[in-house]
């Protein structure tokens, strides 16, 4: 964790994660709310189709958020390289300068591929465990609906840390959008 900690708040690659990680995580977390709402508060619930779906969406725009990164990303190291070079009147191929900006494009590209999937880990969890048979199949979608709600506030009051403003206050701005988008879901899904 510290590790994580020290590559989040670097200078070269702690803005670009923050910035495409924070998009990511509320682009999942709202995907799974509209996955939930659809499929789950209906009259003939069906776990496996669920559970597909929030994971097939996940990986789905993980790998889109993963490979957009990875590609933004390349471009701008590649042109950082490029103006390094023409100051440096030499060639950065190969050297310690090149490798770490491939390096932090990865790493970049692999976190935001993999924050849909914590995501979908967090917020399927309760139909998981109704499949089990360990919660009740009608409770888990509120349970998941808590657990998306619990990463946007999580979200929400780091980003409020990180610009110095109250993290409780961001959370629930961040939540409110959530219930907003849960209550719009829920009067679609009346409709049909």
């Amino acid at each position: 964790m510290r590790t994580l900690r020290r590559v989040f708040e670097s200078e070269d690659l702690g803005p670009i994660i923050r910035r495409f990680l924070t998009n990511t995580i509320f682009d999942s977390t709202f995907t799974l709310l509209g996955i939930v709402v659809g499929a789950a508060f209906t009259a003939n619930v069906n776990l496996k189709v669920i559970m597909i779906t929030m994971a097939t969406s996940s990986l789905a725009l993980g790998i889109s958020a993963g490979i957009s990164v990875y590609e933004a990303e390349s471009l701008e190291s590649e042109r950082r390289i490029i103006e390094l070079e023409r100051a440096l009147f030499m060639d950065l191929k190969g050297t310690r300068i090149e490798r770490r900006e491939r390096a932090t494009t990865a790493l970049a590209a692999l976190i935001v591929f993999l924050t849909p999937l914590f995501s979908c880990a967090v917020a399927m969890l309760p139909f998981i465990f109704a499949a089990s048979g360990i919660l009740e199949v009608n409770l888990a979608p509120w349970v998941s609906v808590i657990l998306a709600l619990g990463i946007l506030f999580s979200a929400g009051a780091y980003m409020g840390r990180l610009g110095r403003k109250s993290p409780w206050r961001r959370g629930l701005r961040m939540v409110c959008f959530g219930l907003l988008a849960f209550i719009i879901g829920l009067l679609l899904n009346s409709l049909v």
